[in-house]
């Protein structure tokens, strides 16, 4: 698996720190992890791309799954933490017009407690 998963809850918030490259041979691996990871209770998703080095249009697909899984009243879905490669294909894709994008993992935990 060319990604790494690791689980932090933050203030009600989980919290998935990646680490590694999300291409179209380990994004079907993350999102069978992000699937098994996420409790029926969690309302909260935040992805931290601080250790991420490439994503490619695969990856893009995990973030349309999982914001519309957390798109509903009082769920909230984001990502922080991204290197400028990765915030290119983002903006470049125009992800950047329905995904929220956080500078910091702490950013976005304040974000999501304080709404």
């Amino acid at each position: 698996m060319n990604i790494d998963v690791k689980w932090v809850r933050k203030d009600g918030v989980l919290i998935v720190v990646l680490n590694g490259i999300i291409d179209s041979s380990s994004a079907p691996q993350l999102q069978r992890a992000l699937e098994s990871g996420i409790g029926p209770a969690d309302q909260a998703l935040l992805l931290d791309f601080e250790q991420v080095s490439f994503l490619s249009s695969a990856g893009l697909g995990i973030f349309l799954i999982f914001s519309r899984k957390f798109d509903a009243p009082g769920k909230q879905f984001g990502v922080c933490a991204l290197s400028d490669s990765v915030r290119n294909v983002i903006t470049i894709s125009g992800f950047d017009k329905f995904l929220k994008v956080y500078n910091s993992q702490a950013e976005a935990v304040n974000a999501f407690t304080s709404s």
